[in-house]
């Protein structure tokens, strides 16, 4: 196969994890991104989700990071709508049932912690409740099922207004802003 590549793109609100277009909904090539059509991405983020989003040419690294076996953390930084108390965190730390496309599961046990970022604002803006506080939570879960921290936490009764992957596996986010990528290095991977 040539060479290896590994990128990291930050993926703006409202884009596909994909490089075609969906109905209304653009896709990845809309950023004019530059490379070949043999890169592929690691995972999905919906289109309502942000953040880092891992793109390779590498099948091999690309089965391992999404192996349910291996559990690799991957971090968001999540606004919530409303103050989570102690309780409703220790629910999201916890083993959680949830009902993914009409099946029964039972998440893994997360890491859930109140946060303080400073993200700027998304574009368009979030709803905002003037009644209703939001708060932002760090979780970080070894598993990634369809929409699961938004399940999560509206299951918890805090329901999910912005949600930002902030990390997967050894790779940050760090000062990438939405529709910037950066080429990554393979030797943090045993690919």
């Amino acid at each position: 196969m040539g060479d290896l590549k590994l990128y990291m793109l930050n993926k703006p609100f409202g884009l596909l994890s994909q490089f075609s277009d969906e109905g209304h909904k653009q896709g990845l090539g809309s950023l004019q991104l530059p490379w070949g059509k043999d890169i592929y991405s690691v995972g999905r983020l919906d289109a309502d989700s942000e953040g880092l989003l891992l793109l390779t040419n590498n099948n091999r690294l690309k089965t391992q990071l999404l192996d349910p076996e291996r559990g690799h953390e991957r971090t968001y930084h999540v606004q919530v709508e409303g103050v989570p108390t102690e309780d409703q965190l220790q629910q999201l730390r916890a083993p959680l049932p949830l009902r993914i496309k009409g099946k029964e599961f039972r998440t893994r046990g997360a890491t859930a912690k109140v946060i303080s970022p400073a993200w700027p604002d998304r574009v368009p803006p979030i709803r905002v409740r003037k009644a209703v506080p939001d708060s932002w939570l760090e979780l970080t879960l070894t598993e990634g099922k369809n929409r699961q921290v938004r399940r999560m936490t509206a299951a918890v009764g805090l329901p999910t207004l912005r949600l930002i992957r902030v990390s997967m596996g050894p790779w940050r986010l760090d000062n990438l802003a939405p529709g910037q990528w950066q080429e990554l290095s393979m030797n943090l991977w045993n690919a």
